[in-house]
C-alpha cells in the first residue's frame, strides 16, 4: 500500500515539475521577446479575427502612443483608449469587469477579443479587437480609413493625415520597428555645426532659427535620418529647395536650402535611414530659384505633432548623438 502511494506521489511530482517548468520556460521565453514583437503578435491575431489590416491597427496604436494620449494601464503593451463613455455605453457602474452581452444591451461598443466572455476596456485583445470592428464597420460605408479616423479624432485633420501615413509606412515596410536614425550628412564629407536654436534670422521679419546649420560643400549628399514618408517637396521662400519628410513618430524632418533633389524623390516616396534625398545649396531667401546668399549648408530640422498643434524642437542633441555613430 504504501509502495503505491510512494509510486502515485513520484507521478504527480514529476507532473507538477514537467508543468511548472513549461510554464516558467514560455514565461521566460516571452519575457525574451521585445514589447514591439509582443505587439505585432497582437495586431496579426487581430487581423486574423476581423480581416482588417494590422498596419491600420498598429497605426493607431503608435500614434496613441506618440501623443502620450493613453494612461500607463499596469499589464497593459498597446495604448490605444477608447472612451469609457463609448465603451461601457449607459452603463452606471464601470468598474471591475463587464460581460460583453451586458454591455451592448446598455449601447456600449465594447467587445470581448479573447474569448472570455468579458469586454475589459484594460485589456489589451479586448481593445484592439474594437477598435478593429470599428474600422470594419465604417469600411463597409465609406471606404477610407483616413475617412475613419478623420471621424474618430473629431475631424482633426492633421490627425488623420499622420495616422494614414503612419500606416502606409508600416505596410511599406512590413513592421513596426522603425526607430533607427542616422546622421544627414555621409562620411567623410565635411559637417560643421554647433547650436543654433532660437538665433534670430535676418529674413522675413521677425523669426526664430528653428533648428541646426550644417555646414558643408555643395553637392555634398544629404541622408533621410529616419523612415518615412515624403511629405512636401518643392520650393520655400525661407528654406529654397527643400524637403519635409513624416517619420512613424509623428516627427516631421526639414531638409532646407538644398541645391537640388535625388533622382526618384517625389512626395509620397517612402525612404529609410542613410537614402539620400538631395544635397547640399544654398537655396532660399527670396522668390524660387534664389542661392547664393548665404554659405553652402544644409538647415535641418524637427517638428513634433502632439494631437493638437505641431512646434519646432531643438534637434542639436539628436544631431550629436547620431553623429557618433556616422
Amino acid at each position: 500500500m504504501h509502495t503505491r502511494l510512494h509510486k502515485y506521489a513520484v507521478i504527480v511530482f514529476v507532473l507538477i515539475f514537467i508543468l511548472t517548468t513549461k510554464s516558467y520556460a514560455e514565461s521566460e521565453e516571452q519575457a525574451e521577446l521585445t514589447n514591439d514583437q509582443l505587439r505585432m503578435a497582437l495586431y496579426k491575431k487581430t487581423e486574423s479575427l476581423t480581416q482588417i489590416p494590422w498596419y491600420y491597427i498598429a497605426a493607431i496604436d503608435q500614434y496613441e502612443r506618440n501623443i502620450g494620449r493613453a494612461k500607463n494601464v499596469e499589464g497593459r503593451i498597446t495604448n490605444i483608449e477608447i472612451p469609457i463613455e463609448k465603451w461601457y455605453g449607459q452603463l452606471v457602474n464601470t468598474e471591475g469587469y463587464h460581460y460583453e452581452d451586458i454591455i451592448n444591451l446598455f449601447g456600449g461598443i465594447g467587445k470581448d477579443g479573447d474569448g472570455d466572455g468579458i469586454a475589459d476596456h484594460n485589456n489589451d485583445e479586448d481593445v484592439l479587437f474594437t477598435m478593429a470592428l470599428m474600422i470594419k464597420d465604417d469600411l463597409s460605408t465609406h471606404n477610407e480609413f483616413e475617412k475613419f479616423v478623420f471621424d474618430y479624432y473629431a475631424e482633426n485633420e492633421k490627425a488623420a493625415q499622420i495616422i494614414h501615413f503612419i500606416a502606409k509606412t508600416f505596410h511599406h515596410f512590413n513592421t513596426t520597428e522603425l526607430n533607427e536614425r542616422v546622421f544627414p550628412i555621409p562620411r567623410p564629407y565635411r559637417a560643421d555645426y554647433r547650436s543654433t536654436w532660437g538665433h534670430a534670422r535676418g529674413y522675413g521679419g521677425r523669426r526664430i532659427h528653428e533648428g541646426t546649420d550644417i555646414f558643408a560643400d555643395y553637392g555634398v549628399p544629404v541622408r533621410s535620418v529616419s523612415y518615412g514618408i515624403v511629405e512636401i517637396k518643392g520650393w520655400n521662400r525661407f528654406g529654397g529647395w527643400r524637403v519635409g519628410i513624416r517619420d512613424p513618430y509623428n516627427i516631421y524632418h526639414y531638409y532646407a536650402h538644398l541645391n537640388g533633389f535625388e533622382k526618384g524623390i517625389e512626395e509620397g516616396t517612402f525612404v529609410k535611414p542613410g537614402d539620400v534625398i538631395g544635397y547640399v545649396g544654398s537655396s532660399g531667401y527670396g522668390p524660387e530659384g534664389t542661392a547664393g546668399k548665404f554659405p553652402p549648408h544644409l538647415h535641418y530640422g524637427m517638428y513634433f505633432f502632439n494631437g493638437k498643434h505641431e512646434w519646432a524642437f531643438d534637434p542639436y542633441p539628436h544631431l550629436r548623438r547620431w553623429q557618433r555613430n556616422r
